[in-house]
């Protein structure tokens, strides 16, 4: 399903859902999406790729969503899950490792730009969202790429939250929350990518700092103020740990106006409350 430009898509009531479509924008403009739960659609046909990684690794073709070439797109107040058919209930495979049937929950990439993400659920899923088409794309995506991503709850999201590679990413008063023995990482520094982290809560239980950060060839990352299991999470320290230069060469505050909900109790009360499909809006 494509949507168009100069369209607003909104679900009616509480419960609206689209249950294993494959939403895409394709060189749309101005559009909205709310108020929706976005279940992925399953590949019954994913392929094994055994040069992927150290193991090999399954690789389906869908996602819950994909922007291509999209500009001015606001994506507020939906939920996105695996729904009904979570991996871990999917067949075993090689390595005795549950098939995954499901590629991303939100890509973004071709040269997509201002890009919003607020008051959304992403839940449940293992790669959840990739900004940018590849590592050697830079001439589709280098300058482009500009996203926000505000006060979305992340619950068991293995990685990718998001992944990032040349965008322009701030990432603002968000929630992180899983089991640290189910986590790879959750901000993923890619190829000329420059991640602007404030205000966010981690919580993995039993885990690190090192959890919130990976480096997947980038080589810039700043954090302002991130919270982890209740006490300063220190992520320039984890970015210089993995050779990154905490200068980004840019700051939000220059670019656009916004308020930070300014405590860890205030971001996470807000976010539980209100992120995800069917929850009413409330200025914070």
């Amino acid at each position: 399903m494509t949507v168009p430009s100069n369209t607003t898509l909104v679900g009616a009531g509480d419960d609206a859902r689209l249950l294993g479509v494959f939403l895409t924008v394709n060189t749309g403009t101005n559009i909205v999406v709310r108020n929706l739960h976005l279940e992925a659609p399953v590949d019954h046909f994913t392929t094994w790729s055994p040069g992927d990684g150290t193991r090999g690794s399954w690789n389906a073709r869908f996602d819950a969503m994909t922007v291509i070439t999209g500009k001015h797109i606001w994506i507020d107040h939906c939920t996105f899950t695996d729904g009904r058919f979570p991996d871990r209930e999917a067949p075993l495979g090689f390595h005795g490792e549950h098939v995954q049937r499901h590629d991303g929950l939100l890509d973004i990439e071709d040269g997509s730009d201002f890009i919003t993400v607020s008051d959304s659920r992403f839940e449940d899923h293992d790669k959840a969202i990739l900004i940018g088409s590849g590592d050697g794309r830079g001439d589709r995506d280098r300058g482009h790429l500009k996203v926000t991503f505000l006060r979305n709850l992340f619950t068991d999201i293995t990685q990718r939250a998001p992944r990032v590679r040349f965008g322009q990413v701030h990432v603002l008063n968000n929630v992180y929350r899983g089991r640290a023995a189910d986590t790879l990482y959750a901000l993923g520094v890619g190829v000329e990518s420059a991640i602007f982290s404030e205000r966010n809560v981690f919580r993995y239980r039993q885990g690190a700092p090192t959890l919130a950060v990976a480096d997947y060839g980038g080589d810039r990352f700043h954090d302002t103020g991130s919270w982890f299991n209740g006490g300063p999470a220190h992520l320039n320290a984890v970015a210089t740990g993995l050779g990154l230069t905490t200068d980004v060469g840019w700051d939000p505050a220059a670019v656009y106006d916004y308020r930070s909900l300014p405590s860890e109790s205030a971001v996470e009360r807000y976010v539980v409350h209100h992120a995800g499909a069917g929850r009413a809006y409330e200025r914070p």
